[in-house]
């Protein structure tokens, strides 16, 4: 049984032509954040649709709490309204347990999922990072937010490797581009999200890939994932939670490769 579809008040980027690609971004990201660097490869051989939750990107914070449920209806809702009828979804990190609902609520739309650093439920430890990242955000001590997120998101090669005045500009640059609506995601993370009964219910193709030097949402998660969906593929990538930093081609590449291989 189909949900019925909210009209989308999501700004999104439409890129590319064949079938149908949707993207859902992580907390405190956006699609040109998460998804930039792999976009070109991913519309080489898809329509990809990209919308931008509330208070990121494109989209103005909503004046309400977000819901799971919510936010993958209209996820599901903007591809709609560009013309793609089906299409797979790409998850990232918190977009991973939206594409994981939206294929529970819509099954006749999602024909394929990709869940990249993702979890279905946080566990203790990452609530623990979430409710501080959260925490320095109400206190808007985003000098120390921005080197919180670099010491937890990226992997410790990719840090070793940055020199201090690199590292220096990375965190002025963090502090400067977090986006409005990122509470409004941390909330949503923290308090409402638990995929965990929707696993054993979904029917297509999915690629679960670990991002193995992960400190925020570590391959625990990535595993849960994908014992509990029928059939899922796993994959690994030797990054920390951004790949789209530390290993863009690899990352990219995973992706099309296997949403190719469901199509032959």
């Amino acid at each position: 049984m189909s949900t019925a579809l909210p009209t989308s008040s999501l700004g999104r980027l439409v890129r590319g032509t064949g079938p149908g690609l949707l993207l859902a971004h992580g907390a405190g990201g956006g699609i040109d954040a998460n998804y930039g660097p792999v976009l070109d490869t991913l519309a080489a051989q898809h329509t990809v649709v990209g919308p931008d939750y509330p208070g990121t990107g494109r989209t103005p914070r909503a004046g309400a709490p977000l819901s799971l449920d919510g936010l993958a209806d209209e996820l599901v809702a903007t591809a709609v309204e560009e013309g793609v009828e089906t299409f797979a979804i790409a998850g990232y990190s918190l977009g991973s347990s939206v594409a994981v609902r939206a294929a529970a609520r819509h099954p006749e739309r999602v024909t394929a999922l990709i869940l990249t650093a993702g979890f279905a439920h946080p566990n203790p430890r990452m609530l623990l990072a979430a409710r501080l990242w959260r925490d320095l955000l109400r206190s808007n001590d985003l000098e120390h937010l921005a080197g919180f997120l670099s010491l937890i998101g990226l992997s410790a090669p990719a840090l070793d490797a940055v020199g201090p005045g690199d590292l220096d500009t990375a965190l002025k640059n963090t502090a400067a581009t977090i986006p409005p609506g990122t509470q409004d995601h941390l909330d949503l993370l923290i308090d409402h999200v638990d995929v965990r009964a929707d696993l054993p219910t979904i029917a297509v193709p999915t690629l679960v890939i670990s991002t193995t030097l992960d400190q925020l949402v570590t391959p625990h998660h990535h595993r849960q994932l994908a014992d509990a969906i029928p059939g899922a593929q796993y994959a690994e990538i030797p990054t920390g939670h951004l790949p789209f930093v530390e290993q863009p081609e690899q990352w990219g590449a995973l992706m099309r490769d296997f949403l190719h291989a469901g199509r032959a």
